[in-house]
């Protein structure tokens, strides 16, 4: 999870204590919603409320590191599949993490989401930040010939959002819709 750049590198301190927030942070959030007491969420990290307040000036900055820190993991998860993984299967498991990711986060994102200014920045890192991370999962399975040239990047996160959204109270649906989308996705033959 990346801390916002300053210009300057963060202590390994500061570093852990900023991680320890914003994941106490995303606990009391889940649990609380959005307007989990702050105090409360920097004793539970075991820091001062000044040293939470250093790291994020009011509820918003730590609302949207909260909401960053979630899409980083989705996204560092696409490096980690196409590395391990052949190309089709790297693809078709990074887009079962991603409903998993909607059906588990999806309350949480969309608050998250209606509190941070769709043109903010952090927002529009993050819409480039997972494209790109569709991208890199997909543009290989293209040139390998598995799946359609037609396809795009954000193709791949709309159908893996409406899954996940459509599954939210009937997980167990998800794999057969998934394996549908595969289908649909896979060049004839392949």
């Amino acid at each position: 999870m990346g801390a916002p750049s300053t210009g300057r590198p963060m202590r390994a301190d500061a570093r852990r204590n900023y991680e320890r927030i914003v994941e106490t942070a995303r606990e009391a959030f889940a649990e609380h919603g959005p307007e989990a007491p702050l105090d409360d969420i920097a004793r539970r990290a075991g820091v001062g409320a000044g040293t939470l307040y250093r790291h994020f000036p009011n509820r918003e900055a730590l609302v949207e590191a909260v909401y960053r820190s979630s899409i980083e993991t989705l996204c560092r998860r696409a490096g980690e599949l196409r590395e391990t993984l052949p190309t089709a299967d790297a693809l078709e498991q990074w887009m079962r993490e991603q409903v998993a990711w909607v059906m588990d986060k999806r309350s949480l994102a969309t608050t998250l989401k209606a509190l941070i200014d769709p043109e903010s920045e952090t927002f529009t890192l993050c819409r480039t930040m997972i494209t790109d991370a569709a991208a890199e999962l997909l543009k290989p399975a293209q040139e390998a010939g598995i799946i359609r040239a037609d396809i795009e990047p954000r193709d791949l996160l709309r159908f893996g959002h409406g899954i996940g959204v459509a599954c939210e109270k009937t997980p167990e649906v998800a794999d057969r819709l998934l394996a549908v989308t595969f289908d649909g996705l896979r060049v004839a033959g392949r």
